[in-house]
């Protein structure tokens, strides 16, 4: 007789207008670290209509668990359904939709992690640092931006994914950059 199936990740769904208020609260008392999505409130149909708006939530437990106990701590905060997650980094990106450019794209500034939870650690790949980079040559150029502190900081209060960016390895190439195109006008004039 074989055992059921044991997993480490889960993810459900909340609806707020069915929740209790505290839902947060009730699941952050699991002491389980988890990642609620923003709200999905465009999410639409492939008739165009808007979903009933809800919160994805992913759960990460330390040790193997079966459905049915991942199952009874969703129930504890009226998380609807229980699936099991095979990849967190792609549960988690899906959270705001940053693989499919056809869905809504949810802003991770409005991502909440719980218990140690590290949704930027999770869904970081190495492709997204150099996006980031091309963004902001980009945006410097729009902009007129030659300061490497006022790139950093407009990256810190607007564009998170560019502040991990020059937070982790990006800092180089931009100072670099933004060194060359200073240069660049000070030769032309």
């Amino acid at each position: 007789m074989s055992r059921p199936r044991r997993h480490k990740n889960f993810g459900t769904i909340v609806y707020p207008e069915s929740a209790p208020d505290n839902w947060r609260q009730l699941l952050s008392e699991l002491k389980v670290p988890a990642i609620i999505s923003p709200l999905h409130d465009r999410d639409t149909t492939e008739d165009g209509e808007i979903k009933k708006p809800h919160f994805h939530v992913l759960i990460m437990y330390d040790s193997v668990k079966s459905l049915e106990q991942a199952k009874e701590d969703i129930s504890s905060f009226s998380g609807v359904g229980c699936e099991v997650v095979r990849s967190i980094r792609g549960y988690a990106r899906y959270l705001i939709h940053a693989d499919d450019p056809n869905k809504y794209q949810y802003s991770p500034n409005d991502i909440v992690e719980l218990n140690g939870a590290d949704f930027a650690h999770i869904t970081r790949l190495s492709t997204d640092k150099y996006r980031a980079i091309s963004e902001m040559m980009d945006y410097c150029i729009e902009h007129g931006i030659y300061s490497y502190a006022q790139l950093l900081e407009i990256a810190r209060n607007t564009n998170y994914s560019w502040f991990v960016a020059l937070c982790d390895n990006a800092t180089i190439v931009m100072k670099e950059y933004l060194k060359s195109r200073t240069w660049e006008i000070e030769k032309k004039a």
